[in-house]
């Protein structure tokens, strides 16, 4: 054992020399003979050691056993360096044979050669910190931030649905059957817009131009109708932020239909909505919302019963705060609100005016919502509403006082029974008291609800259901009890290819008054999707409503192709 590890040292020294000394060029390998050396039975240049191990034959020429050069200078001066001795030097060069000559045998040894320590040595020591740098590649890179993620734009789609000012079914005048904002529908990412990257926000704009044909586009008797050509734009904007914690978010929409062949009957409509989101704590959040509606009259409606000139336009706009606290499980929400509802006068065609401003009013509201989640799938809910609508005039045309107060209290519920089925639903009754003795106190039930069923993949279906008590300037009438309900499926043809069918009913029932209206509208749409921003559009509406007023009947049939840009 002495022998071997005084062989084993001066070895490992020569390989650390060897890798530091440069490496010839070898004209061919060297050869090896497969004799396993065993105890007993040495291989060729190798004699039996004095522990039974082979060992390499020595040779007092102290160089190359072929040419009897000593072993290089580099490797000797380099194995000296190390702490060898003289001695041990002498008995390493007796072992160590360079070259590639074989040996061995009755005349020679088959020696290692010097190259093939070289080869066996460690490789050369790289140069540089390779660990950090390939740790700094691997770990110090950003990760992609969730909220730079490109918001995806779904296409406005479905059944005009009209726009609620308040909840509980308190509808803003005019946005029955109106063109106002309706739920976006989805479609597939490989076609939706990108959007544009403006700071923090990121912006989804639009604009539609529409060709078609109306058949009755002042929506009066059909003895008095006449069809023109109808151009519709429309231009829209939605906008959100990607802060961390907090959001803005909104959409903003514009339209304007024109008729050539019946000027009076164009129109402008838009509707809109800002919501602004702050997250004090986990616990508590505040919510302020900025929203507007602006619509028109029908001439043929029993508040104006008219031959005017254009169609009136009415706007309503307001403005909501709320808070929302969890407490565990409960949740408790209180918001209030406030919105205004403005008239233009209308213009007869024999040259008198109409006045209207008699219906300007403002409406103060406050909601308190009580929900308690028994499960993720079910959240049960009370609402609590308590209003007063007060007009900017103490009596009106008739010498009626308006002003009224109102209390409504639904309960419901909010769920997603499968990832197939999510909405809301709710029920309950209001009662609204009127200042005027002889306007009658109105009791009605509430039932309002949104679902969303995801058939299949390719399908989905929405349902919507509202009623509430809108105004009127109808003498005798304290207000209008009115239901509208909306059913919409859409299925996708292709990835690039959708239709959508759907319908509404809607019901006006004058309270004091015996007028009775009751309307119905279908539509087919088609959406083709060149690419993500540009889609092709092709409309069929038909619209009609049945009143027991004189002159307030009509049906319309509107077709309209155009073509959308989604910048």
């Amino acid at each position: 054992m002495p022998a071997l590890s005084l062989l084993a040292r001066p070895l490992f020294v020569l390989a650390v020399g060897a890798a530091l000394a440069p490496l010839p060029a070898l004209a061919q390998s060297p050869g090896f003979d497969a004799t396993a050396p065993l105890p007993g039975n040495p291989g060729r240049g190798q004699v039996q050691g004095s522990n039974g191990l082979p060992a390499l034959r020595a040779n007092s020429g102290g160089g190359d056993a072929a040419s009897g050069d000593p072993p290089p200078p580099g490797l000797r001066s380099g194995l000296s360096g190390a702490g060898l001795s003289g001695a041990q030097l002498s008995g390493l060069d007796t072992q160590v044979r360079s070259g590639g000559a074989r040996t061995g045998g009755a005349g020679s040894a088959n020696t290692a050669p010097t190259s093939l320590l070289r080869l066996r040595a460690a490789p050369p020591r790289r140069i540089g910190l390779s660990t950090r740098r390939i740790t700094r590649e691997a770990t110090q890179v950003s990760p992609t931030a969730l909220r730079l993620s490109p918001v995806v734009q779904a296409p406005v789609v479905g059944v005009p649905l009209p726009v609620a000012a308040s909840t509980l079914g308190l509808i803003t005048p005019g946005a029955l059957l109106g063109n106002a904002l309706r739920r976006p529908a989805p479609v597939d990412s490989a076609y939706a817009p990108l959007g544009l990257r403006l700071g923090s926000f990121t912006v989804l704009p639009a604009f539609t131009q529409f060709v078609g044909y109306d058949s009755n586009p002042d929506q009066t008797t059909p003895r008095a109708a006449k069809g023109s050509a109808a151009l519709r734009s429309e231009g829209e904007v939605a906008f959100r932020s990607d802060w961390s914690a907090h959001e803005l978010a909104g959409e903003l929409r514009g339209g304007y239909s024109s008729f050539p062949e019946t000027d009076q009957a164009s129109r402008p409509n838009g509707a809109g909505s800002v919501r602004l989101r702050l997250d004090a704590n986990r616990d508590l959040r505040f919510d302020v919302e900025g929203r507007f509606l602006v619509d028109t009259q029908r001439a043929g409606s029993p508040d104006l019963q008219a031959a005017v000139v254009s169609r009136p336009i009415v706007a309503t706009y307001g403005t909501s705060v709320g808070a929302t606290q969890s407490f565990n499980r409960l949740q408790v929400s209180l918001r209030g609100s406030v919105d205004r509802s403005e008239f233009e006068d209308a213009r007869l065609s024999n040259g008198q005016t109409v006045i209207q401003s008699d219906r300007n009013m403002n409406q103060y509201s406050l909601r308190l919502r009580t929900a308690y989640e028994i499960s993720p799938v079910v959240t049960p809910f009370v609402d609590l509403l308590a209003d007063t609508r007060i007009y900017d005039s103490r009596r009106d045309q008739n010498g009626v006082r308006r002003d009224s107060d109102g209390v409504a209290i639904t309960a419901g519920a909010s769920f997603a029974l499968t990832r197939f089925l999510t909405g809301e639903v709710s029920a309950g009754i209001q009662h609204r008291s009127y200042v005027d003795p002889t306007l009658k106190a109105i009791d009605a039930p509430l039932v309002n609800a949104a679902l969303i069923w995801s058939a299949s993949p390719l399908t989905t279906v929405r349902f919507n259901a509202v009623t509430g008590v809108t105004e009127t300037s109808v003498a005798g009438s304290s207000g209008v009890l009115t239901d509208a309900v909306t059913l919409e499926v859409q299925h996708d043809l292709l990835r690039n290819l959708s239709i959508t069918l759907g319908g509404a009913l809607l019901s006006n029932d004058y309270q004091g008054a015996r007028i009775k209206e009751t309307g119905f509208s279908a539509t087919a749409r088609l959406d083709y999707r060149f690419n993500r921003w540009l889609t092709f559009r092709g409309s069929y509406i038909y619209q009609e409503i049945n009143s027991s007023s004189a002159g307030s009947s009509f049906s319309d049939n509107t077709v309209l192709f155009g073509l959308r840009v989604n910048p």
